[in-house]
């Protein structure tokens, strides 16, 4: 009988254990998912008002250069057409160069998404 009585003990225990495990586990994705969650949000919310104001500036200097060099070439059409030539060859090379930005971008998010929270 003393045998079956550490058994049951066991069972009792190793089932108190798991559910135990399976209570810190949910706790912990909630947390990751979370810690995640904000992340993104934040790193998407630098980009919009960061990468908004670079291009408003980006505009200005764009249409400040077409004038300019309109002016330079006495043609206004061809001061647009080389600074929206010049603007489509680095897009060009930019896309040339796309798996470049998305090693690093997948290094440096690997990073935190699989660091130990502390």
């Amino acid at each position: 009988m003393s045998i079956l009585d550490n058994l049951s003990d066991a069972a009792d225990k190793g089932s108190s254990s798991s559910k135990e495990l399976a209570s810190k586990s949910y706790a912990y994705s909630k947390l990751k998912i979370f810690q995640i969650t904000t992340l993104s949000i934040s790193i998407l919310t630098k980009i919009i008002i960061i990468g908004s104001i670079l291009f408003i500036g980006f505009l200005f200097m764009a249409l400040a250069g077409a004038f300019a060099l309109g002016a330079y070439h006495q043609n206004m059409a061809l001061g647009y057409l080389i600074i929206g030539l010049s603007i489509f060859f680095i897009g060009i090379l930019l896309y040339l160069f796309r798996k470049f930005f998305d090693k690093k971008v997948i290094v440096k998010m690997s990073k935190i998404f699989f660091k130990e929270l502390n």
